[in-house]
């Protein structure tokens, strides 16, 4: 017997499920911590729920954004982007930047942090983000139902030209140390997070 409870996502029974359980069922999620800078100088860092890693040969990553915001808008006017990963440690800075702000007005500068030029591109990286990957893009598209009609969200992949990582979190052999940098990820609402603290290891099976 099917235990199980089933909705379609445009009728969900709001009594049982008052918030939609969508992000939280998909998560936890990296999140896209994004800085952009256009050939005028506006800067904007801005973090994304909808963020990931959609390839590794040339590696690539992707963030999403609901309606064109200043990111988006920003980082196809210039052809790049920046990200940054954001930490336990940064977490509340992190947070800081999500307030919105008039276009011009410097996220960073409200969050105290410091950003730093990049090395291949014009936009810049926070400078205490343990990883940042510098991204030229290399597609967009604003995305459509299943009916072909164009929603409000807009996705924006960008390949990754140039690579940050602090010396600090490279293992004797050579690894990122993702649990020691305590990466804080996306849970299913808007004030929940997780932090990636325990590492678990799998061999693959052998064919």
């Amino acid at each position: 017997m099917d235990r199980m409870v089933f909705y379609e996502p445009a009728d969900r029974d709001r009594t049982l499920f008052p918030h939609d359980p969508f992000k939280a069922i998909v998560a936890p999620r990296p999140i896209g911590w994004i800085s952009t800078r256009t050939a005028d100088g506006t800067t904007n860092l801005a973090p994304y729920s909808f963020f990931n890693a959609v390839g590794d040969r040339p590696p690539m990553v992707m963030f999403s954004s609901t309606g064109m915001k200043d990111t988006a808008s920003l980082a196809l006017e210039s052809g790049e982007f920046c990200w940054n990963l954001a930490t336990l440690a940064l977490a509340e800075q992190m947070n800081t930047t999500s307030r919105p702000l008039a276009r011009g007005e410097n996220e960073a500068e409200v969050a105290g942090l410091e950003l730093l030029p990049g090395r291949m591109i014009g936009a810049p990286r926070v400078a205490d983000s343990p990883a940042s990957l510098e991204c030229a893009v290399v597609h967009s598209t604003r995305l459509r139902d299943r009916h072909g009609v164009e929603v409000d969200q807009w996705l924006v992949v960008g390949e990754v030209v140039g690579v940050h990582v602090d010396p600090a979190l490279i293992t004797g052999d050579g690894r990122f140390d993702t649990r020691v940098a305590q990466p804080v990820m996306r849970a299913g609402y808007a004030d929940e997070y997780f932090v990636a603290d325990t590492m678990v290891r799998m061999a693959r099976p052998s064919a």
